[in-house]
């Protein structure tokens, strides 16, 4: 039985699509076609039932078989990795994170699997909590760090650290010490992530709460646009504090404390979870590693009497 039709099979089931399978394996939808009808030849029986244009049905013989694809597939990984004779392989892993996790610890993240993987071959798509997660669900991508949880078959999620935001001005521009009323911040021309990131609804929400219209707000998809637009004196920036930290130590950028603080931006690994998939949980672990940790919970000690 060759393990390519198996696995042209397993992932048309998956993804529920021959479009989204055959963009998936890098094949034409008709090549995916071929070799799941040479699949249904060998074992003389349809898998896949084609007689519904309009939805994707998979027949009852298909769904047995579905269950025997992934062992041969999740079998098939552990022979290479048993037999494969200590040579390091190429792995390709098609990662998508919003931006504000690429310019904090990504890269550190990168590296861990690097060292790990040297033939690490690795697909970076940056994009808004959305566009990663719909990308994952179609199986476009194989890791996904969010600020959404993803969802669906094989589809795993695990929650990460929130990362802390603050509001962003200029050394020179913005010298007042201490904290920052709504009303004040609200007195500048403000930038944030662009419309219907979660950044921007946190931002709008905190504004709402507050009671305070912004004099002028600008949605930017860019951290270093937002930081520029702030270094050049055109207002005030909400960005994750490790991003100014960072960003700080080469430009004119300094934290301005808010009262209200703004909340903390949520960040989900989400990986697809099967035998076909190089996400495998050695490599989710390693970027785990290079992630924050969460804030510890504060622990409540009642007196004693």
């Amino acid at each position: 039985m060759n393990l390519r039709f198996v696995e042209a099979f397993y992932w048309v089931v998956t993804l529920e699509s021959v479009t989204r399978a055959a963009d998936k394996l890098h094949l034409t939808q008709s090549a995916v076609s071929a070799r799941i009808a040479a699949l249904e030849a060998e074992l003389g029986t349809p898998l896949v039932d084609r007689r519904d244009r309009k939805g994707f049905r998979v027949t009852v013989a298909g769904r047995r078989f579905f269950v025997y694809a992934e062992q041969l597939l999740a079998l098939q990984r552990e022979v290479k990795a048993e037999l494969g004779g200590g040579a390091a392989r190429p792995v390709v892993l098609r990662v998508g994170a919003i931006e504000s996790v690429l310019h904090s610890w990504l890269m550190e993240g990168v590296q861990r699997l690097r060292r790990a993987h040297p033939a690490l071959a690795l697909e970076l798509t940056v994009e808004t909590s959305p566009v990663l997660v719909d990308q994952l669900a179609r199986g476009a991508l194989d890791v996904a760090l969010a600020a959404l949880p993803a969802a669906g078959a094989g589809v795993r999620t695990r929650s990460l650290a929130a990362m802390p935001m603050v509001f962003t001005g200029h050394v020179q521009q913005h010298r007042r010490r201490g904290r920052w009323s709504a009303a004040e911040l609200a007195a500048h021309e403000l930038i944030t992530f662009q419309r219907g990131s979660q950044p921007h609804l946190a931002l709008l929400d905190w504004l709402n709460r507050a009671g305070v219209p912004p004099l002028r707000l600008h949605s930017v998809s860019s951290i270093s646009a937002m930081a520029q637009l702030v270094e050049a004196g055109l207002g005030i920036a909400t960005l994750p504090l490790a991003v100014v930290q960072r960003l700080g130590k080469r430009a004119p950028l300094k934290v301005l404390a808010s009262e209200p603080a703004l909340p903390p931006l949520p960040v989900h690994l989400s990986w697809r979870d099967d035998p076909a998939s190089p996400a495998h949980p050695a490599l989710v672990e390693q970027l785990v590693a290079a992630a924050p940790l969460p804030a510890p919970r504060r622990s409540v000690h009642r007196k004693k009497r």
